[in-house]
């Protein structure tokens, strides 16, 4: 099998890299910056341009887009912007790829996100009756402009039409893997210097997904026909973050969590120059299409998954 991931230099990019070429398929990187993997052929791109790449996508049999600006960065409107355009302009470009090609993909997945839901505690959001978020009660701004990227980064997919590729938007929790500077690991460090404790009123549900789970379940997408347009992929068992960070730090023998009201987190946030919103939000996410499809979750519980992935570290 041929599979041209799009941004997959990045930290779910190398998720994927390393599955599908364990599985011993021929795997494209379509990226902005040098990126070796044994395996694996790389071709620039800028993500918004047709180049040479086009012609890998033309008898490709899978291409999984994973472009856009990083959302660990401040939420000024400089930032907002390269994040939609960034998201929008790969989208356009991958669709047309798609279309000029004599032999086009079978499926085209597509990255989306959980954040795209509303932030609740009440119940959890599923792809059939989830609420789909945008100025609820007491969301701020940010929340309000993130959910906006979400909300155009899937409506500009489905605008596209591609009547020989079946399309998957794949909204997409935190996938936690132990690479460097993933958010596993970013959470981890804080946690064994004592920082990983209570954020907020600490009530704010985690979603997730371990890099195991979320390959197969990518797999999953792509043997699947039937299964087309938004699949949530996340762990089935989203939990408070005072209960998951406890459980990370247990997995590490940390006792101690120092708790960060919420507004020392807007100015932890401030100074990691990311943004509170990722820690904040309530994203309350199950997958119900996974498991309606028969798909069985190697790490369902978050504390599988944490001493899992502590292990590789040891």
């Amino acid at each position: 099998m041929k599979v041209v991931i799009p941004g997959g230099s990045g930290h779910v990019g190398a998720i994927l890299v390393r599955h599908f070429v364990a599985l011993g398929n021929e795997v494209v990187v379509l990226s902005r910056r040098k990126y070796l993997h044994e395996g694996v052929t790389t071709l620039p791109w800028d993500g918004e341009t047709l180049g040479e790449w086009k012609d890998v996508v033309d008898g490709a049999d899978v291409v999984v887009n994973l472009a856009g600006r990083s959302v660990n960065c401040r939420y000024n409107p400089k930032n907002l912007d390269e994040m939609m355009q960034s998201r929008i302009r790969s989208v356009k470009v991958i669709g047309e790829a798609i279309r000029r090609s004599k032999n086009p993909p079978k499926v085209w997945l597509q990255a989306s996100t959980a954040t795209i839901y509303a932030h609740r505690y009440d119940a959890p959001n599923d792809e059939l009756t989830g609420i789909i978020g945008g100025d609820e009660p007491g969301a701020s701004y940010t929340w309000n402009e993130s959910i906006k990227i979400a909300k155009a980064w899937e409506s500009e997919t489905n605008a596209i039409e591609t009547p020989g590729t079946r399309k998957v938007l794949m909204r997409s929790a935190m996938t936690m893997s132990a690479d460097s500077d993933s958010v596993f690991d970013v959470f981890s460090r804080l946690a064994r210097k004592g920082l990983g404790g209570r954020l907020g009123d600490g009530k704010q549900f985690v979603s997730w997904i371990h890099q195991d789970d979320f390959a197969r379940a990518v797999s999953l997408l792509i043997e699947r026909e039937d299964l087309e347009g938004r699949v949530n992929l996340c762990s089935p068992n989203p939990l408070p973050q005072a209960e998951f960070a406890r459980i990370l730090r247990e997995a590490w023998g940390v006792k101690f969590g120092f708790p960060a009201p919420a507004f020392l987190v807007e100015l932890g946030t401030w100074a990691m120059r990311t943004e509170s919103e990722l820690v904040l939000k309530s994203r309350r996410v199950v997958p119900t299409r996974l498991l309606d499809s028969g798909f069985e979750f190697a790490f369902p519980s978050w504390e599988l998954a944490a001493k899992n992935l502590r292990d590789y570290y040891l």
